[in-house]
């Protein structure tokens, strides 16, 4: 069964593409679209979509405002913001909001598969790319840019590795492979992170250990 997504986009030929993209594959199906922010509750309420592809900068409503009206509405379908930009800030907007991925629109068809698969899963992607970016401008400010916290529980040193490659953008199974470890193992080890960190999804695991300088 293909995972049904809905397109959120104010560029009439972005979307296009997106959805030519993804009737590549077999895997994704695209249900709705829609070229405003506002939109989204209602392509949600209508479309009952398992994952939103929403974009960034649009007018009235930006992607980090509608996701955090969906959450507000109680609505808890996960969203993946696409991009064309990097900037930090607007990576910090989304994820606050309680967006599950962030890629850049450059994005080949089979990352995009990954993240769409991914978010369904219950994980987060964020395309390495962006990490970086996150890091650098992390890097610029005072503290990290986070209100200080209490130090967690000391992560040992292949939880220290996994949380590293998690800040990559990777995968349970691309992390698995990396390490030669199976899938279980990697779930348990991520499952040991967050409750260390006291967090409730990867990428606030993430955040936290750049603010704590853990990585």
């Amino acid at each position: 069964m293909s995972i049904r997504v809905a397109l959120i986009d104010d560029q009439t030929l972005v979307r296009q593409g997106i959805r030519g993209l993804l009737e590549l594959s077999d895997r994704v199906t695209v249900v709705a679209e829609a070229d405003d922010g506002d939109q989204a509750l209602r392509v949600v309420t209508e479309a009952r979509p398992d994952v939103l592809l929403m974009d960034m900068r649009m007018p009235r409503m930006d992607g980090a405002q509608a996701t955090a009206a969906l959450a507000a509405a109680g609505e808890s379908v996960p969203v993946i913001i696409l991009t064309t930009f990097d900037d930090h800030e607007q990576v910090l907007a989304g994820i606050r909001a309680g967006a599950k991925g962030y890629l850049l629109k450059d994005v080949s068809l089979d990352n995009l598969i990954l993240a769409i698969e991914s978010v369904t899963a219950g994980q987060t992607m964020i395309q390495p790319a962006i990490t970086e970016a996150l890091l650098r401008g992390l890097a610029r400010q005072p503290e990290g840019g986070f209100a200080a916290s209490d130090m967690p529980e000391p992560l040992t040193a292949r939880e220290t590795e996994v949380l590293r490659l998690m800040a990559g953008g990777y995968s349970n199974k691309e992390i698995a492979q990396a390490l030669s470890k199976s899938d279980g193992t990697v779930k348990n080890h991520v499952s040991h992170i967050l409750a260390k960190l006291g967090v409730r999804d990867r990428t606030r695991a993430v955040l936290k250990a750049i603010e704590l300088n853990l990585i």
